[in-house]
This record gives C-alpha cells, structure tokens and sequence, in this order.
C-alpha cells in the first residue's frame, strides 16, 4: 500500500509540474517584448476621454542611486536573525502595531479630497498587450472600479502608442495615466558582469528552464521586485492593486478592497500561492541569510518565516505568493527594511546570474520584514490567470457575490498549493468541505 500511495505522490507531481511549464510556455507572450533604446521622459501626458493624467517629468531615480551604492552582502546565516525580531514593524514608516479586521486600526495613510483612498491599479505592459489588457481592464470595471473610480496606471519601457492610450481611457472609470520606465530601472546595472549573465541563460536554456534564455524576463522581474513603486507616477499612492493582461475576476466585489487594506492596516493581500521553481533562484536564500544576518532588527516579530522554510530558516521550501494578483500597501515597500533587502539582492546579481522572480522576493520579504497578521487572503475575489483558479467553494459566497467559476477548478485547496499551509500556520478556519477540493 505504502508504494502505491507512494506512486500515485509521484503521478500527481508529474502532472502538477506539466501544467506550470504549461503555464510558463503561455506566460512568455507577457514577456517577450525586446529592450528599446530609452527616451528620458518618465511620464507620458493623457488628455483624452476627458481624463487629465500627470503631465511629463523626469524620473530621478532616487531609489535606483541608493541601490547601486548599496554595499555588497556580508557572509553569514540567518542565526541572527532572531535577535532582531520585533524591530520591523517600527522600520515601516507610519505604520501602527494593527488590528485584526473585526477590530480595525490605522494605516497611516490618507485619505484623497473625495475621501477615497489614495490607491491605484497598476499594470506593466506593451502595446502589442493591448487586447489581453483590455480583457483584463472590463473585469476589473465590471466587477469591482465601476463602483470607485480608482485611477489607473501603465508602465512601459517605451512610449505607449496613441491606440493603447485611447483604448484604454474609453474603459477606464478612473483617470489613467500613461508612463515611461527610466532606463536605469530597465538595464544591467554597472556592477553586472555581461558575460557571466549571457553564459548563465545559455546554461538555463541547455537545462530547459523557464524564461532560462530570457533577457526582457530578468529585467521586468528587477523592475517589479525593486522600481515599479519608485515611478513618478506612483508617489501620490498608499496603495497599489497588480493587473496584468488575460485575468479575470469572476466574482463581484462588493466592498472597498484599498479601504478594507486601510481600515484593517493589511500591507499584503494574495489569492493564490504555490512553490517556486527552485532550478531559477538557487542562490536567493543564502543572499536573504546574509540579508538577515546583517540586518536583524529588520525581521518582524511573529512573521511567517514558518511558512515560506520547513526547517526554521535554514533552507526556503518556494511558497510563494503569484505575483500577478497583489494589493498592496507602499508603504511597505517604500521602507526601509524592503528597500535594503532589495539592494542587497540586486548587489549579488541574482536577477541576472540566475532567474530571481518578483514573486518569490515579494513573498519572502512579506514573510519576513512583516507580522503575519498584515498579509491578508482574498478568498471572495474569484481570480484567474493561466492557468490557476481562485473560486470560492462556498456556496453561499458564490451566490452572493453572482461568481461565475467553476469551483471544481479551485486552485486554493489543491495539493501543490501552499494556501492551506497559511491556513494552518496562522490559525485560520478553512471553508466547509474544502477537503472535497484537495484531490
């Protein structure tokens, strides 16, 4: 019996590891746009549709000089770490000790004149993503910002094109606006050697790993892990909601989700998690060890570092929160705890040398530098991208929120995700008959 169960693992995995190199063979039409020779200005100017966005200015890239002055990371293990447990919260600027939902608390941030959080959508992209984005754009809409009007904003390493701007502002309820990435957010930065990073994605593409061979790939996972919330664009938010082209909300939400993150001082919301491919960061826990080791008061007390190692720190088991779908406070990321984490990643040459993700560096540093409480589960929202879902298996929730999934295709209680180890370690009842689900 004890071999068939055995085998039967060994299927499922087999499986399981199909679909996600499926999934990355889709997810290569999001990033195989080349690297164009940049323009200066960091901001494109958007009248049309009656909706005025921010006019152009230079992107100065403050955060950016800071990262290539960070010194390199010094040896060690996370033995540290523990020492300086309790001093992250602190390290966030303006953040409050928080409150679980049912009691509330403060955020610090500010309410905008209309009294609407000051929070937006942002989406990085090309023109060619204009279809997919659309598609994106209306269940957004539909589902959700028709009822807030929340702005929106776009990044792209070139100028967007005069059809991806009208476009988007005929289905946008909120102003969109329209930005340009700084080169020096997009490019090997100077301590980068050239030569070792081509012989590096030879060696990934001989070993058929995902985006292994992919210059634009490493570049957008550095831009999201450590600029996207330095933008120009971005500095008159607190909070930021991810969309990317061909998602799809299938429930309606029926509730503020940036008031919700306010009112319930919550700095990460997620909807599906599952195991990186550890082949693409193989260096990228003993780069955060020595993180840790140097920079203990950083680590929060009561974190979820149980959820992301199953041997207390000494190794990274790959859960991750999918990057795609994130809310999140900028807080957070505008602190100092996440900025030093970045340049301490970005020093060791990880996103060029091997294939770091934003996913896996998003997670690990919410894991970490955040108390579990401020990382929040939306199992209500209804969420899909290729080529996993999130649908609620309650019934009730179902009919309420008018969703439109399957719920048989829920990614959430599934074997390979790691949702159910967060239930777990944080102590959170599951939904009635979940086990239904798990097979």
């Amino acid at each position: 019996m004890a071999s068939s169960r055995s085998n039967a693992r060994l299927v499922r995995f087999g499986v399981f590891a199909l679909v996600l190199i499926f999934c990355g063979y889709i997810l290569t039409k999001g990033s195989s746009y080349s690297i164009a020779p940049q323009k200066n200005a960091a901001v494109q100017e958007n009248t049309s549709a009656g909706k005025v966005a921010s006019s152009g200015k230079e992107a100065a890239g403050a955060g950016a000089a800071g990262a290539a002055n960070a010194a390199p990371g010094a040896a060690g293990a996370a033995a540290g770490a523990a020492a300086g447990a309790g001093a992250a919260a602190g390290a966030v600027a303006g953040a409050g000790a928080g409150k679980a939902p049912a009691t509330g608390g403060s955020s610090g941030a500010v309410a905008s004149k209309d009294g609407k959080v000051k929070a937006t959508f942002v989406t990085l992209a090309r023109n060619s993503d204009l279809n997919g984005l659309s598609d994106s754009i209306r269940h957004v809409e539909d589902r959700f910002n028709k009822n807030y009007n929340y702005d929106w904003v776009f990044l792209n390493d070139e100028p967007f094109s005069e059809e991806f701007k009208n476009t988007i502002n005929a289905l946008t309820s909120g102003v969109a606006k329209f930005g340009v990435i700084p080169k020096e957010h997009w490019s090997y930065p100077e301590w980068i050697d050239k030569e070792k990073a081509a012989l590096a994605r030879e060696e990934m593409v001989r070993k058929k790993i995902i985006y292994g061979g992919s210059e634009p790939y490493r570049h957008m996972c550095r831009f999201e892990s450590g600029f996207f919330f330095r933008h120009e664009l971005m500095k008159d938010y607190d909070y930021y909601w991810r969309v990317e082209p061909d998602v799809k909300i299938y429930c309606d939400i029926d509730y503020d989700v940036f008031k919700f993150m306010q009112d319930n001082d919550k700095w990460y919301g997620f909807t599906i998690s599952l195991p990186e491919y550890l082949e693409t960061i193989p260096t990228l826990w003993d780069t955060t060890k020595k993180y840790m080791k140097k920079y203990p008061q950083y680590i929060a007390a009561d974190n979820n570092l149980d959820w992301i190692s199953d041997d207390k720190g000494d190794t990274y088991n790959g859960c991750h929160f999918w990057s795609n779908f994130e809310v999140g406070a900028l807080k957070f990321l505008r602190s100092d705890a996440y900025l030093k984490y970045f340049e301490e990643l970005d020093q060791a040459g990880g996103f060029f040398y091997e294939r770091w993700g934003d996913a896996p560096v998003h997670s690990i540093a919410a894991s970490l530098l955040m108390p579990r409480e401020k990382i929040h589960f939306f199992g209500d929202v209804g969420y899909f991208h290729v080529p996993f879902h999130n649908c609620p298996i309650d019934d009730s929730v179902r009919l309420a929120k008018k969703c439109v999934c399957n719920k048989n295709d829920d990614f959430t209680w599934k074997g390979y995700s790691c949702t159910p180890r967060f239930f777990t370690l944080n102590n959170m009842k599951r939904p009635t008959g979940w086990e239904q689900f798990s097979g």
